[in-house]
């Protein structure tokens, strides 16, 4: 079975964060998720409910077979891969993108590298698509939408700009998020 890294890159743990670990956590298994490169006690208590905890950076660890998610690699994750790990940045994303991933993580290591397609997921949503993808499902398959419109009150609005998942006619999202997107407005 696969397992998903989260490198987590932020200066501390945002609700924001919180809420897609959540929901990566729900979606492939506390079994199956590990944090890594946390700073602090309170963070690593907080998260060691949702995965495994490690306050070491991935830099450090010496695993095998392990993918790096990066929206600047030339090759696109397929199931036909065959990775142990697969490695994201738990970083919030900046539209347009800064290619903190590629600066954080894959200048600096050399493990292979793989896309989910041209345009910027949240690190919930690329986990979600990864986990689909590395049991079975082409990246060819899965449906999305591009840019979510979240609907604040009878004059307000706010544009997401990333890509999302869509099953069942539905977006893809963490419990609580749209409460959070209204609350930070």
């Amino acid at each position: 079975m696969v397992m998903i890294i989260i490198e987590h890159l932020e200066p501390r743990l945002w609700k924001w964060s919180l809420v897609e670990y959540k929901h990566i956590s729900d979606v492939v298994g506390r079994k199956n998720l590990i944090f890594t490169n946390i700073k602090k006690d309170s963070e690593a208590k907080k998260l060691s409910k949702l995965g495994k905890v490690s306050m070491r950076s991935i830099k450090e660890m010496k695993l095998k077979k392990v993918c790096i998610l990066d929206p600047a690699a030339e090759k696109t994750l397929s199931p036909k891969d065959d990775f142990d790990y697969i490695l994201l940045g738990g970083i919030l994303g900046d539209f347009p993108m800064k290619k903190r991933t590629k600066k954080e993580l894959s200048d600096k290591m050399q493990y292979p590298k793989r896309n989910l397609g041209k345009n910027q997921m949240s690190t919930n949503t690329a986990a979600y698509v990864a986990w689909k993808i590395v049991n079975g499902s082409p990246l060819e398959k899965i449906k999305f939408k591009r840019k979510l419109v979240v609907k604040v009150n009878e004059s307000e609005e706010i544009e997401l700009p990333f890509k999302f998942v869509v099953e069942n006619g539905k977006v893809v999202m963490p419990e609580g998020y749209v409460e959070l997107i209204k609350s930070k407005r």
